[in-house]
């Protein structure tokens, strides 16, 4: 596993160096993250207190439909055992130079890019096997490594639970992180989501709001939707613990299909039920990454000028 310039790829590390070489790229590596993360004014941490809840789905369409609203927009898949954003988007990319020096991300869209860890791996179905150490080398790595440039927003999916994957993302992405909640309505995930809000209250970490996912069936015959796992359970556990609710995504098969096919529903299904619920759920994202009249955002460089289109990763 390496990256377009022959070094070790996230994570690799064993390729006998010293412990003070060791220390010194560890003080490269904190120097490169502080500099790109304060070109991005945003990050939004999809957080889920379990796995099922649909969280990659989630932080798919939400990008997609901040990058449609006209954001500039990166989006970061960090679920080392499980990444699935290639996979939701279409995306088959070989890690490319960048052009201040570190790797392009994958560009989706004219103002949405993307990396995981996936890139990285030698075949598909290659499984991570890492203690947490070398996990926190490996977020660590792709947060300073990857050339995104300014960004309005970075949106990060990470792993389930609140493990050191998520320590280490509130550790390493710092200010002007928040934190976005996935659950389902029925108790059992509704319950998780409570240990999950709990570990952002511990952390100091915002929580910009809760997003309940399949929240009724949609039928594609009749339109009726059926409450197939309860609903509203989230939204009355956001209202018990006084965190905002940022709306209902309902179970739709139409976002299924377009997962299959690589394309973000907000994308393959725009203006339909599903796709106005994601809409209506990033406004106050939206309000909250407008920018000033005369910011230093509104133009700039595209991180994946440097690659060729042909290896861009684009549908």
């Amino acid at each position: 596993m390496r990256d377009p310039h022959g070094n070790p790829g996230p994570g690799t590390g064993g390729d006998g160096r010293g412990c003070a070489q060791a220390d010194g790229d560890a003080r490269r590596q904190q120097e490169a993250l502080e500099v790109k993360m304060l070109l991005i004014r945003h990050k939004f941490l999809v957080l889920s207190g379990k796995g099922g809840v649909g969280k990659s789905t989630v932080a798919v369409n939400l990008a997609s439909a901040l990058a449609s609203a006209g954001r500039r927009v990166g989006l970061l898949d960090v679920d080392l055992h499980g990444p699935s954003v290639p996979g939701l988007l279409g995306l088959d990319y070989t890690p490319q130079p960048g052009r201040a020096g570190g790797i392009a991300p994958a560009k989706v869209t004219d103002n949405l890019w993307a990396m995981s860890i996936q890139f990285f791996l030698p075949a598909d179905d290659d499984a991570v096997i890492w203690r947490g150490p070398r996990k926190y080398s490996a977020i660590r790595e792709m947060l300073s490594a990857v050339d995104w440039g300014h960004l309005d927003c970075l949106v990060v999916d990470a792993p389930p639970g609140t493990g050191d994957e998520a320590l280490a993302l509130v550790e390493l992405l710092g200010s002007g992180t928040g934190a976005i909640v996935v659950s389902t309505p029925q108790r059992v995930a509704v319950s998780d989501v409570r240990k999950a809000l709990a570990f952002c209250a511990t952390l100091e970490l915002p929580v910009l709001g809760v997003i309940e996912n399949m929240s009724g069936f949609v039928c594609p015959h009749c339109g009726e939707t059926t409450d197939v796992f309860l609903s509203g359970g989230a939204e009355a556990m956001a209202a018990d613990l006084g965190v905002p609710f940022l709306g209902r995504i309902p179970m739709d098969p139409a976002v299924v299909q377009a997962g299959e096919r690589g394309v973000p529903h907000v994308v393959a299904c725009a203006g339909s039920p599903t796709a106005e619920a994601f809409a209506n759920a990033i406004q106050p994202l939206l309000r909250m990454t407008e920018r000033p009249v005369h910011g230093t955002h509104s133009v700039t460089a595209d991180p994946a000028a440097a690659v060729d289109q042909g290896a861009s990763g684009e549908r």
